[in-house]
C-alpha cells in the first residue's frame, strides 16, 4: 500500500499471478476544516485515517484473494474488525501493563512516592509486550510475507525518492528495508513518550487504578499527534546527527517488522507506487509517499 498527498493505492497479487491495483482519494476532512491541519491535531487525524485506510486495504487484499464465487468482505465486517482491534489494543497494551505494574509494585514494595520507578516499570512491561508480540507473530508464515511486503514498500519508496528507475532487481540491490517515516518508528516513539506522559499524569492525577487507565487512554491522541510531528521533523532532517541517533531504536525495531522481499513482491510495491506517483509529482517538492503501519 502507498499513500500520497491526496490519494492512496493498494496493489495485490491475485491467485492467477496478475496484479490487481486500486487507487482511492484520501478523506477530505482536513480540506473542509483547515484547523485539523494544526500541529498535534493533524497527527491525530492522520492516525485515524491510517487506521481506516489500513483496514480498507486489508479488506481489498482479502477480497482479491477470494474466488468470485466466494462471499466478499463487507464494510460492516470491516467496522466490526476495526472496533474489536481497538478494544483489544487498549486492553492489552494500555490496561494490562498498568495491572502488571501494580503486581510488581506489591512484590518489590515500591514506595507510593516512587512514581518515576512505577512508570519505568510500566513502560518496560509495555515495550517488552510490544516487541514480544512482533517477534511472536513474525513466526507465522502469512505474517512473515506481510513483513516482506513491508520491506518491498520501503525499498520502492527509497528508489522513487532518489529518482531511480523502478526496476525490481535494482531496487532490491541498492536500497534498505528500513525507513525513517515507517509506522513502526511512529509506534516506538508513542511507546517511549507514554513513559513521560504517564509520569506527569501520575504526578497530578488520581492514584486509583481505573481512573489511571482512563487517563492513559485519553492521552493516546495527544501522544499520537506529538509523535507525528517528531517523525515529520525527522524526515526533513535525516542528515542531522541528532535525528539519526533518535531514530535508531525505531529503525532497529523495523528489523522485526520488515524482511527482505522477493522480486515479485517488489513488483507489487512498484505497481502501488506508480498508482500514486502522478498524484505525488503534481504536488511538487516535499510530497512523498508514506508506508503504512505493519
Amino acid at each position: 500500500m502507498m499513500r500520497g498527498p491526496s490519494s492512496w493505492s493498494v496493489a495485490c497479487r491475485r491467485p492467477d499471478d496478475s496484479i490487481a491495483i486500486e487507487r482511492h482519494p484520501l478523506p477530505t476532512l482536513a480540506q473542509r476544516h483547515r484547523w485539523l491541519k494544526w500541529p498535534l491535531l493533524r497527527g491525530c487525524l492522520v492516525l485515524i485515517e491510517s487506521l481506516m485506510i489500513g483496514m480498507k486495504a486489508l479488506m481489498i487484499s482479502a477480497n482479491q484473494a477470494l474466488d468470485e464465487e466466494e462471499d466478499q468482505l463487507s464494510d460492516k465486517q470491516l467496522g466490526i474488525t476495526m472496533g474489536t482491534s481497538i478494544i483489544l489494543f487498549s486492553a492489552i497494551f494500555i490496561a494490562l501493563p498498568v495491572l502488571g505494574t501494580r503486581l510488581v509494585e506489591n512484590l518489590i514494595d515500591v514506595s507510593p512516592d516512587g512514581k518515576l520507578v512505577s512508570n519505568l516499570i510500566e513502560g518496560a512491561i509495555r515495550l517488552s509486550m510490544f516487541v514480544g508480540y512482533l517477534l511472536l507473530i513474525g513466526q507465522f508464515k502469512d505474517i512473515r510475507r506481510v513483513f516482506q511486503y513491508h520491506g518491498a514498500e520501503h525499498k520502492t519508496i527509497y528508489a522513487y525518492e532518489n529518482g531511480d528507475e523502478l526496476d525490481p532487481a535494482a531496487i532490491d540491490r541498492d536500497y534498505s528495508t528500513l525507513h525513517v517515516r515507517c509506522g513502526t518508528n511512529f509506534l516506538f516513539i508513542v511507546l517511549f513518550l507514554t513513559i513521560i506522559a504517564h509520569f506527569i499524569i501520575d504526578l497530578i492525577g488520581p492514584t486509583a487504578l481505573f481512573p489511571r487507565i482512563g487517563l492513559r487512554l485519553l492521552a493516546i491522541p495527544l501522544l499520537a499527534g506529538f509523535s507525528y510531528e517528531v517523525i515529520k521533523l525527522a524526515s526533513r532532517n535525516e542528515d542531522s546527527w541528532f535525528f539519526k541517533l533518535s531514530m535508531l531504536p525505531g529503525l532497529a525495531l523495523q528489523r522485526i517488522t520488515t524482511k527482505p522481499p522477493s522480486l515479485d513482491q517488489i513488483e507489487v510495491a512498484i505497481a502501488a507506487m506508480k498508482a500514486v506517483a502522478q498524484d505525488i509529482d503534481n504536488q511538487g517538492d516535499g510530497a512523498t509517499p508514506e508506508a503504512p503501519v505493519a
